[in-house]
């Protein structure tokens, strides 16, 4: 592990078993001033038994890994690590892999020809609360908000307002509270109050199952 700059430097550990990539992704974090790298794993099983002690701050993760793939592994390490934010980075850009990572506890999902810079963007982004995704991922989750009157597990109708729902899908698309507050004119008190509402209303304690939720089942009903 490299020793931390500062007080502020962010702790990223990566999940990869491509070698070449792994050692690229650790390189940038290395020599971008307030970041460190936590930790270095090519397997989900490793990952798994050291993570919980090394607490990172941000863990990247490869989907496809050998043995237990990278959802699977988030899913196990998010109880363990609630303060740790997980963020995949994959090839894989289809709706159910998507859905699958939020709803394992993932807070980002970016796809491997991501750049430099926007990495290390997304890394800052995810770890001051927001849910960084490459832009075709974005648009694929705001694309399933736009379908007919769904249900939840329950059984009954997904009611949101207009405004909830403006406020979960700036969620999705990555905004900030403070952004949110910006776009839609309000608070950043009053999107915290939305965000609790739709939270009781989906059943769910995060902005990322709120996202996988919401966005993988039809539009629901508003009013």
């Amino acid at each position: 592990m490299s020793k931390q700059k500062n007080c502020v430097s962010i702790g990223v550990a990566i999940v990869e078993d491509d070698v070449p990539a792994r050692e690229i992704i650790a390189g940038w974090i290395r020599n971008t001033e307030g970041f460190h790298c936590v930790g270095e794993f090519d397997d989900a099983e490793t990952a798994l038994a050291k993570l919980p002690h090394d607490k990172p701050s941000v863990v990247l993760f490869d989907i496809n890994l050998p043995g237990m793939n990278g959802i699977e592994c988030v899913r196990k390490l998010k109880p363990r690590l609630p303060d740790t934010q997980f963020v995949m980075v994959t090839v894989y850009e289809d709706a159910n892999h998507i859905f699958n990572a939020l709803s394992a506890g993932a807070s980002g999902y970016l796809l491997k020809q991501t750049r430099r810079q926007e990495l290390m963007e997304a890394l800052k982004d995810v770890h001051a609360g927001g849910s960084p995704m490459s832009s075709q991922i974005a648009r694929k989750v705001v694309q399933n908000f736009y379908r007919n009157e769904t249900q939840n597990a329950g059984g009954e109708t997904v009611e949101l307002s207009g405004r909830e729902r403006e406020v979960l899908e700036l969620l999705a698309r990555g905004f900030l509270y403070k952004e949110i507050a910006e776009q839609l004119k309000i608070s950043v008190q009053t999107v915290n109050t939305y965000i609790r509402r739709i939270y009781e209303k989906l059943h769910v304690r995060s902005r990322a199952q709120a996202v996988a939720k919401y966005a993988h089942l039809p539009m629901g009903a508003t009013h």
